[in-house]
């Protein structure tokens, strides 16, 4: 049984029984349960390869047999357009956090060694403010409004720990990224997905530069 309240949900194929009308679907998205007394109730299904394609069907067809976004299915284009603007606005906290940091950073880096960085951080500066901007207009045309508050900015007195506080951040960046665009494909806004491209493009620009400074091989975040 599923809860009216787990709208989003994926479900594989072999959840569905064999006379369900719609079994010819490799995957699902539940989107509503609809309940008719005597007569049970009955659940609307989306086609997840192609979600106009939607199906009804009774209840009592549908043994679940996987009931959490931890499927086969790709959890990470399950999201409605609500819950995009929530994830892009907790980007755009993001690249708040990430302008500050590296304002503060490029400005208080010391040594020779560090000169270089220094002034590559000012351009991040820079970069970081365009996605924000970027982000913001994805977060209005989507109907919601842009949040204020960054995330946490750490702040050290030693150069090589400000360094890897911007690494770290930089390699959360690339990971929400890379699932903003699946889930922006998800929802046929494709042009949005385009832009997020552009923004991972940098990201990862930003990710080598300091993995350099700090003499370190790229991070893999794939996994």
């Amino acid at each position: 049984m599923i809860d009216s309240d787990a709208p989003g949900l994926l479900i594989q194929a072999d959840a569905v029984g064999p006379e369900s009308p719609i079994r010819s679907m490799r995957n699902y998205r539940f989107i509503e349960r609809l309940d008719h007394g005597f007569h049970g109730c009955f659940y609307i299904l989306s086609n997840f390869d192609n979600p106009v394609d939607r199906g009804i069907i009774p209840g009592n067809s549908l043994e679940i047999a996987v009931t959490d976004k931890s499927a086969d299915v790709d959890p990470a284009s399950a999201v409605t357009r609500e819950g995009l603007v929530k994830l892009l606005n907790e980007d755009l906290a993001g690249e708040y956090q990430a302008i500050i940091s590296y304002v503060i950073y490029s400005q208080v880096l010391k040594g020779a060694q560090y000169m270089n960085i220094a002034a590559e951080l000012e351009v991040h500066a820079a970069e970081e403010l365009s996605h924000a901007l970027i982000i913001s207009k994805q977060i209005d045309y989507l109907g919601g409004m842009p949040v204020a508050v960054p995330k946490p900015v750490k702040t050290s007195a030693k150069a090589e720990e400000m360094l890897r506080f911007d690494l770290d951040n930089e390699n959360d960046t690339i990971r929400r990224y890379r699932a903003r665009v699946r889930q922006c494909e998800a929802l046929g806004e494709y042009a949005m997905a385009e832009q997020i491209r552009e923004i991972l493009i940098q990201e990862q620009d930003h990710q080598i530069a300091l993995a350099t400074a700090l003499g370190i091989d790229v991070p893999d975040v794939s996994k």
